[in-house]
This record gives structure tokens, sequence and C-alpha cells, in this order.
């Protein structure tokens, strides 16, 4: 489905993009690039007065708060991450009107105040960046579009640890979620929908 429209009140809502997951080998887009365009959808978003929430996933050392149940692939709890491993990349850092959400699940919905967050704002929409896009990025957008929200999914913005997971997310799942863009197609309908 193409990009239609942008709601008066939407959220763009910013995925894992901390230190230590942008290190990861991503693809098809490299996390520098993923960085730069959720940077530029930040901006744009801030400069009309639109709701940024910026995600981050963070899990205790012991990996007591991480998410249970077994599974094939294990918790991936890997021990000790480093200092920082957590912190919001500087790009898009340091901005006083912005929301910070902090998750324990692949997910930014389920255990956190990020429903509340976007309804005490009047959000109707939100528009997703980030890493990675089968997993967290995915995993939101599934639970925004049960939530009732609008979701754009900014396909340029996300990437995966495999070209292939992406690809499915992106031709196979999001046309069910939600409408997809790229953030240049996002960035001029948001001006478009803004000085209208």
């Amino acid at each position: 489905m193409a990009l239609t429209t942008l709601d008066p009140r939407t959220a763009l809502v910013v995925i894992d993009l901390q230190r230590g997951i942008v290190a990861s080998p991503t693809a098809p887009y490299s996390t520098a690039d993923v960085v730069s365009r959720t940077a530029e959808l930040a901006d744009a978003f801030r400069s009309h007065g639109l709701p940024v929430v910026l995600v981050r996933v963070s899990i205790a050392a012991d990996g007591a708060d991480a998410a249970p149940g077994r599974t094939e692939a294990g918790h991936g709890r890997g021990g000790p991450r480093p200092e920082g491993w957590d912190v919001i990349v500087d790009e898009l850092a340091g901005h006083p009107g912005d929301i910070t959400v902090t998750k324990r699940n692949w997910g930014a919905f389920h255990g956190t105040d990020l429903d509340v967050q976007l309804r005490r704002r009047g959000v109707t929409q939100i528009v997703l960046t980030g890493v990675a896009t089968s997993i967290g990025v995915e995993s939101t957008a599934r639970a925004a579009h049960e939530h009732g929200y609008h979701v754009t999914l900014a396909t340029d913005a996300m990437t995966d640890l495999r070209a292939d997971a992406h690809q499915n997310s992106i031709e196979r799942i999001f046309p069910r979620l939600g409408e997809t863009g790229t953030t240049a197609e996002i960035a001029e309908l948001l001006t478009k929908t803004r000085t209208a």
C-alpha cells in the first residue's frame, strides 16, 4: 500500500538505535544510514511540534528481567554487556522534548508506558524506524496495529541482521499492518500536511 496520509497527531517512534545495537553488522542498510535517516525524520517531527519517542532495550546483567520462556534459540542473554550498551546514539540524544521508553522485550508496548505516553499526547498514528526490522520494529508495529494506531513504516530507516529477514517484513508483514514509505516520502508528506 502506498503512503497516503499522516494524522495531525503523528509520532515518530524509534526502535533500539542505541550504542550496543548499532555496532552490529546489518543488511540491507548500514546502521549509520538508518541513524542518519532517522535523525532527519526526528528533526522534521520536532520542527512541526510532533512527538519523537526514543525506545531502547535494557536488560539486567543477570538477565533477570528478560522475557522468560523456552526457545530453540535460547534467551540471548549473553552475559553482561559493555558499559553504555543501552545508551541512545548521539545523533538522536539530547533533545529535552523527546520521550524515552525503556523496554525489556522485543516490542515497545508490552511492559512499558509507550501507549500511555502516546495517548496523553493525542497521538493516533506512529511512524516507525530502527533495528531490527523483523524483531523490534515488527513487534512494535504489530502491537501498534492491535492498539488501534495507524502505522507507517519508514522502510529505508530500518534494517536487520539479514537482508532476507528485512525483505520478508517489508513485503509480507508490513502491508498488513499499515503503510510504507521512504524517509523522503514521509518527510515530504509531513511538510505537505503541516502547511496545507
